[in-house]
């Protein structure tokens, strides 16, 4: 199974994360993807139709099938909310076809995406369409994509984080629902998922160990990092960097 990401157009950047395509050659390769939280929100291309998919809190699995290829645009979290024109609370653990979501418009846009053909076509379709529509759109939630500079780091409060930011955590928890589909809180421990998952090789090449890991990502002891691998992911510390480093999430 290939799966390539690619930077997004520079006037996207902002808003956009990369476009990305899934290819599974064979049967072989038709395994279930196990797909862990980051935070963001992807418009999904497979099966002739485009899904809006997450944010998700927990793990999905998604079936594969051989010969098709999956193409996806990742949106930045804290953009869904203003990028797709609705609450982004709205979206969390969903997969909903993008034509329920914009009706005559997303049936125009899915129609575009077919008829581009290739992978390769078909992003570029899906940039082009999201240059069109968030210049309409406007721009995401300010104060929110500061707040996401913060999070998923050692000390990280929300308390803090809401001081800092001159609101209170009653208004920043409200405008997070909007923009990223949960709280401050929530997206904090993605983050901090995502950063562990990024240490993963090391830790499977015996270059790192998971208590100075934990410790160093800012967890209270090696047993809370199981216990958020457990809710993020489903598998163990120790099971997950192996599944990640064999390519399955």
């Amino acid at each position: 199974m290939a799966y390539r990401e690619f930077e997004p157009p520079a006037e996207l950047s902002g808003v956009v994360v990369c476009t990305w395509e899934r290819a599974v050659p064979d049967a072989a390769a038709a395994q279930a993807k196990r797909v862990l939280p980051d935070g963001c929100t992807d418009i999904v291309w497979r099966n002739g139709e485009l899904v809006v998919a997450g944010p998700d809190s927990g793990p999905a699995m998604t079936p594969l099938a051989p010969g098709e290829t999956v193409i996806g645009l990742r949106l930045r979290p804290g953009t869904a909310g203003q990028a797709l024109g609705l609450p982004a609370s709205e979206l969390r653990d969903a997969r909903i076809p993008l034509e329920d979501l914009w009706g005559e418009l997303g049936r125009d846009i899915e129609e575009r995406v077919a008829h581009a053909g290739a992978a390769e076509p078909r992003r570029h379709a899906l940039e082009e369409v999201a240059l069109a529509h968030l210049a309409d759109a406007g721009g995401p939630d300010a104060l929110v994509l500061a707040a996401t500079r913060w999070l998923g780091r050692p000390g990280a409060r929300v308390s803090s984080l809401s001081d800092a930011l001159a609101t209170s955590e009653r208004q920043l928890l409200r405008r997070f629902k909007a923009a990223v589909g949960y709280g401050p809180k929530t997206l904090d421990r993605v983050l901090r998922f995502q950063r562990f998952l990024a240490l993963a090789p090391a830790v499977a090449r015996g270059e790192d160990e998971l208590a100075r890991v934990a410790a160093e990502l800012g967890y209270a002891d090696q047993a809370h990092l199981s216990r958020e691998c457990m809710s993020l992911s489903g598998l163990t510390p120790t099971e997950l960097v192996a599944t990640w480093t064999a390519g399955e999430p």
